[in-house]
């Protein structure tokens, strides 16, 4: 799935079929529920899942525990709003 098909699946009332778990994690935090797209990151081990799970807690306001889930991702997905690193997070992860 392209960015633009994931971006479009927004209006939708649940993520598309097939998504991977941190896509769907940015899914479900565009549609304002936080919790359910920490829930489905907060256990995932991999690079891609702990870079979401950096974004959602730099987005929850909590800067020191991005930043341990920033580090433990080995990249520094971070950018300068929100919405910028949001949309560099799902062109990334649906490239793949």
């Amino acid at each position: 799935m392209k960015a633009a098909e994931f971006n479009e699946s927004l209006q939708n009332h649940e993520p598309p079929a097939g998504l991977s778990t941190p896509l769907a994690a940015l899914w479900w935090d565009a549609k304002g529920n936080w919790p359910r797209a920490h829930g489905l990151v907060d256990e995932l081990e991999t690079p891609e899942a702990m870079a979401v799970h950096a974004y959602l807690h730099r987005k929850e306001g909590e800067e020191g525990n991005a930043d341990y889930w920033y580090r433990c991702a080995g990249q520094t997905y971070r950018r300068p709003s929100l919405e910028e690193e949001w949309q560099a997070l799902v062109e990334g992860l649906s490239e793949q």
